[in-house]
């Protein structure tokens, strides 16, 4: 059952008044706001917690995060429940997320178990060395401290409050402070209680783990803030997260703030492949487009081509495969209105013409589907703005060379792809060392959607898509955010970290 309060610690409290819910279907549930104060109590409790948990074995923290999925589990039925009123997302989409989420908690057991992690290093000392002798000095990597985690609108499991950041950092050795995401405040209670009661199985300090719901500006502010804080992980809008990087950055000790952001995740289309399957590539754009819809940060908004023949059948069949998908509940009202105002500034925008256009209102979204001249691309830096919704603009290059412009003009993304046959290779080639310094992941005849959570992901990449371009937000090289190494000088073995003696 909800409680409708903050966890701080291992205690349900109130705050100073609530807001409700804003469900896409079914009954509004009341929520305790956060205040400023409910974070300090939140962070220090964390720092109060911090020694002993970063104490623990690699084992015992393995097992915690087992627990936490094994509860996240048992409350499976109960998550789908709310989640599919709160978000309007089905409830087939919500049970793989919860199974991305507990696998994410499963994978980050198994990778701290064999400790590669920690990138233990050992110089021998040198005592006979000339000019002057060497100490031994030994590596490892040692937790930061307490780090802020904000709930995601778009992954109310995945990246919310078990999400992978939560698991990262707890792995890590890290106690979480989370600052919910008030689109989805009883899923993330429900988590919040799977994390309390797997705290309470484990013996670990209450303090490892907190949720602070709702709450204005300030509340995220507070959080980013705190001196006790050493690290935050965000994925949101470039707005939000911008401002909050900059807070990291203005605090008398600046910490790190790894934000995900958002990218247009543009893919670009090469000759052969185009005439050879230009269908085929249409009608795989438009269900990734419309995935959800198109409410996924690596969602493919632009699609590269060179002008002609072939260019046309591609559009007729993209617009004909999107026609098709109707409309779709979005997330919250606030991204739907977003939706419609990004619509509205792509229509706008000198010689983009409409192919697929629609109606859609409420908290609704449909498909547009846009076009505009690599020239007019190349004159309008707006246009390679995130629309965060199923909405597809193809830019037609008049040549090879304008497509290498119009990559080269490219903010950062987190994912670019090339679509391609065997004869595209000498022009993918030319594009790579390119695309290369603009994303974190290229892809090779696919599509961004469905980011796979393994060791070898990148889901990040050059500002605007992240605030650090070498981090990812996914896939087990993600520990490294809340991760310092530390050396040690001929310290006796008996005061080393147990890992590290």
């Amino acid at each position: 059952m909800l409680t409708g309060q903050h966890l701080i610690a291992g205690q349900w409290l109130p705050g100073n008044g609530t807001f409700l819910s804003s469900p896409a279907t079914g009954e509004a549930h009341a929520f305790a706001v956060g205040t400023p104060a409910l974070v300090d109590q939140a962070v220090r409790a964390a720092e109060a917690a911090f020694p002993t948990y970063a104490a623990t074995t690699r084992e015992q923290r393995a097992a915690f995060l087992d627990r936490i999925a094994d509860e996240i589990e048992a409350r499976g039925a109960e998550i789908t429940a709310i989640g599919t009123s709160e978000t309007g997302l089905p409830a087939a989409r919500l049970e793989g997320e919860r199974g991305r989420t507990t696998g994410q908690l499963r994978l980050f057991a198994s990778h701290i178990r064999k400790g590669d992690y920690l990138d233990r290093r050992v110089d021998a000392a040198l005592p006979d060395r000339k000019p002057l002798p060497r100490p031994e000095i030994r590596l490892i990597q040692r937790p930061v401290g307490p780090v802020a985690v904000f709930g995601a609108s778009n992954f109310p499991l995945a990246f919310s409050v078990a999400g992978g950041d939560t698991a990262s950092a707890l792995a890590a050795g890290c106690p979480v402070v989370v600052k919910g995401h008030s689109a989805h405040p009883g899923t993330g209670e429900i988590v919040a209680q799977a994390i309390l009661a797997a705290i309470t199985a484990c013996g670990m300090p209450e303090g490892v783990f907190s949720l602070v719901q709702g709450g204005k500006r300030d509340v995220g502010e507070a959080l980013v803030q705190h001196p006790l804080i050493n690290a935050v992980g965000f994925t949101g809008s470039l707005g939000g997260g911008r401002a909050l990087f900059d807070l990291c950055a203005q605090r008398p000790n600046p910490i790190p703030f790894f934000g995900e952001l958002g990218s247009v995740n543009p893919m670009f289309l090469l000759p052969q492949a185009l005439a050879a399957r230009g269908a085929a590539i249409a009608a795989g754009w438009s269900g990734s487009l419309t995935m959800g819809a198109g409410q996924f940060c690596t969602n493919p908004g632009i699609a590269v081509v060179l002008a002609g023949a072939d260019a046309d059948a591609f559009a007729d069949a993209a617009k004909a495969a999107l026609a098709q998908v109707g409309a779709q509940v979005m997330l919250t009202d606030g991204i739907a209105e977003a939706y419609r105002a990004g619509r509205d500034r792509v229509a706008a925008a000198t010689g983009v013409q409409g192919l697929l256009t629609s109606v859609c209102d409420l908290r609704n979204a449909t498909p547009y589907l846009f076009e505009v001249s690599g020239d007019d691309w190349l004159a309008n830096h707006a246009l390679g703005e995130e629309v965060f919704g199923p909405l597809g603009l193809i830019v037609r290059a008049r040549d090879f060379a304008q497509m290498q412009a119009i990559a080269a003009q490219l903010e950062g993304q987190l994912t670019c792809t090339l679509h391609l046959d065997a004869g595209d290779h000498a022009q993918a080639q030319a594009l790579l060392p390119v695309l290369e310094r603009k994303a974190g992941r290229i892809l090779a005849n696919g599509f961004p959607t469905g980011v796979e959570v393994c060791d070898a992901m990148v889901h990040g990449g050059p500002y605007p898509a992240s605030t650090n371009f070498g981090a990812t937000s996914v896939g087990t090289m993600s520990i490294r955010r809340w991760l310092r190494p530390v050396s040690y000088q001929n310290l006796p073995l008996d005061l080393l970290p147990g890992d590290l003696a």
